[in-house]
């Protein structure tokens, strides 16, 4: 429906604790509001930072399984399904948008995983848009993300939203367990630096490591829950409105921003 397609957000960047699932907080909150006030889309195409692999590959499958990947949580939340559709005519067509980079279609091994389905069991919580995932190739650096995911800048066209499920901020080997811990103060200066430079528009800033200096170093000690956000920005039109949904750093090193591209 090319006539809404400028209604439609081009992206979407959140993430947090598959606790967050159960919960309601300012962050669910924020994505519940987020898929109330959309316009519905076709389909959504989910870069999550919990499918980090070597190459790239697409789920294909028309039933997604729901994937409980990760452990110590409590039995309620490895009972949450998300049965959401998959959609294997997108999983094509973004084969096709990514060549010549070559992508695997996957009708078998995985399916939705928590960083899919903790952010979208609040957008869309009857689980009734498809969903596709799309792997994230560990290998490759900030900057080879950053243009294939320009390549799929004409789903904007198809009515299909592309969620990143990431973390401006991800230490896990520094987190503050205790109640009220304040945030490292690298990782403030590092968010707030991600923040200048997502509203200065300044992709080259944050596409390159090496610009990212020290503080970027301590809040991404490994690159897979960042990389989303490139993948949301790489869709934003120079006439395109961001939005900051929700923001702050819990437990002293995890970064709960998430932003909108393309809203009215």
């Amino acid at each position: 429906m090319p006539h809404e397609s400028r209604r439609m957000p081009a992206a979407f960047f959140g993430h947090g604790s598959p606790m967050n699932t159960l919960a309601s907080n300012r962050h669910t909150l924020a994505w519940a509001q987020f898929g109330e006030r959309v316009p519905r889309p076709r389909a959504v195409l989910c870069v999550s930072a919990h499918w980090y692999i070597r190459g790239t590959a697409v789920t294909a499958m028309s039933q997604p399984r729901t994937i409980h990947d990760f452990g110590g949580f409590p039995q309620a939340l490895y009972e949450v399904e998300y049965p959401a559709p998959g959609d294997p005519a997108l999983a094509a067509r973004v084969k096709d948008l990514l060549a010549p980079t070559v992508v695997i279609e996957d009708r078998s091994e995985w399916g939705l995983d928590h960083g899919t389905w903790s952010v979208l069991k609040h957008v869309f919580p009857n689980a009734d848009v498809p969903v596709v995932q799309l792997a994230i190739d560990g290998t490759k650096p900030l900057a080879y993300h950053y243009e294939l995911a320009g390549r799929l800048a004409p789903l904007r066209e198809d009515g299909v939203l592309v969620v990143g499920s990431g973390n401006v901020v991800h230490n896990l080997g520094m987190v503050r367990w205790e109640d009220g811990a304040e945030p490292w103060p690298w990782a403030t200066r590092f968010n707030s630096d991600v923040r200048a430079r997502l509203l200065a528009n300044d992709h080259a800033w944050l596409a390159d490591m090496s610009a990212l200096g020290e503080d970027g170093a301590m809040s991404i000690p490994t690159p897979e829950h960042y990389l989303p956000l490139l993948y949301v920005m790489a869709l934003r039109r120079p006439d395109d409105r961001l939005a900051f949904l929700t923001d702050g750093i819990e437990l002293g090193s995890i970064g709960m921003m998430s932003v909108s591209i393309g809203e009215t």
